[in-house]
């Protein structure tokens, strides 16, 4: 009896052409789909939204009609802000995105370096790497990047110095905090275009430069905290008179403070805790109308005045583990003692007492008759992911 004929092997389905909405989308498909292969960790499921031709529907993926073309469709912003994704690098995913405008990665486990390739993207303004695993120099990619105004790689750990370049780039927002970066702050950092200036949690060392008096017309935030920073205060941060906060807290500062801080009538946060600055807390200082907290403990200062008595006891103004004779919980008289054993000078001494601007009597005197017209900052809301905001952040 003759064997049975075996039943023929019918060929795999042809796999149904997809149908993209705009070339430009049938482009990045397969840079997705590349990309998605290398992903390490996913705990949110989010890369199985990341299926099939309508890629503005993936989870992260945003839409929008690109510069060039009104009437066309384009990959314009990623945002995978806590979505906890692991891979081992973005080189070849990112800067293979043509159109991108917006690349959000905060809270992920990213790791690797920054491609050379970033800079040809050529609507790219906005690069928040944050809360990763980046290792490595500063990401000198950055550099090549035309019109990019929003940089933030904070919370990662690069290591090395920070090229003085990036104080001369266009930027409404930098923070590089939280990083292993050590070297003397550049010369030129008051040549930056920031709004908020982040340079915290790092190993800065030597003083704050004196050009930061000519970031006057935009520095509203600058955090130097928690570095090394040491030397004397510039008076030229007296300059920075639309400046909301101003935070050099946990340094090695030393010196009197400048009478021209007087002068940054928008300051509500001033923090100097954590320094060895000494000498009588101005009273123009105290002065200062928006005022919510003036943070001076841990410090060597000597001497305050009625304006200055006012906020100690309003709490705004700080004044613990000083020498400040009749005002409790300050140093012991042999820890003052040893401090003022050891002779420290400042540079350019006479500039302490100057003034920039014009104070009104009350200011210097007492009793403000009104309060300076700074107001409270308000950021507003998020950016919106599309290319709408092209050029400039939107707070």
């Amino acid at each position: 009896m003759l064997p049975s004929p075996s039943p023929s092997k019918q060929p795999p389905p042809k796999p149904q052409p997809l149908n993209f909405l705009d070339e430009r989308l049938a482009v990045v498909f397969p840079v997705i789909q590349r990309f998605k292969k290398i992903i390490t960790s996913d705990p949110f499921g989010i890369t199985k939204t990341w299926v099939g031709a309508d890629i503005c529907k993936y989870k992260g993926f945003f839409c929008d009609n690109p510069p060039d073309n009104s009437s066309a469709i384009a990959l314009a912003s990623l945002d995978f802000n806590g979505f906890q994704l692991g891979a081992p690098s973005i080189s070849g995913f990112i800067d293979e995105l043509p159109d991108l405008a917006l690349f959000h990665a905060n809270t992920n486990n990213f790791t690797g370096t920054l491609t050379p390739n970033i800079s040809k993207l050529p609507y790219l303004y906005e690069l928040d790497l944050s809360n990763n695993k980046f290792t490595g120099p500063f990401p000198t990619a950055v550099f090549g990047i035309k019109n990019l105004s929003f940089l933030d790689i904070r919370f990662n750990t690069f290591t090395g110095s920070v090229p003085a370049q990036i104080f001369s780039q266009k930027l409404d927002v930098l923070f590089i905090n939280n990083n292993n970066f050590m070297q003397t702050l550049p010369q030129n950092l008051g040549s930056t275009t920031s709004i908020y200036l982040t340079l915290a949690n790092n190993k800065f060392v030597g003083p704050i430069p004196r050009s930061i008096g000519k970031a006057s017309e935009t520095l509203i935030e600058v955090l130097f905290l928690n570095n090394q920073l040491s030397g004397c205060l510039p008076y030229e941060i007296g300059y920075l008179n639309k400046a909301t906060v101003f935070d050099a807290g946990f340094n090695r500062l030393t010196g009197p403070i400048p009478c021209s801080f007087g002068c940054l009538a928008k300051m509500e946060l001033f923090n100097f805790a954590g320094n060895m600055l000494y000498g009588e807390v101005p009273e123009v200082v105290c002065a200062l109308g928006n005022l919510v907290n003036l943070s001076l403990s841990d410090n060597y200062f000597t001497h305050v005045g009625p304006m200055c008595r006012k906020l100690i006891k309003s709490g705004v103004l700080d004044v613990r583990k000083n020498c400040i004779a009749g005002i409790p919980m300050q140093r012991s008289t042999v820890e003052c003692a040893m401090f003022f054993a050891h002779v420290r000078m400042c540079p350019y001494i006479a500039s302490f007492n100057i003034i920039p601007c014009k104070l009104a009597p009350d200011d210097v005197y007492g009793s403000k008759s009104e309060k300076s017209s700074g107001g409270k900052h308000s950021r507003g809301g998020a950016p919106s992911p599309s290319y709408s905001a092209l050029g400039r952040h939107r707070f």
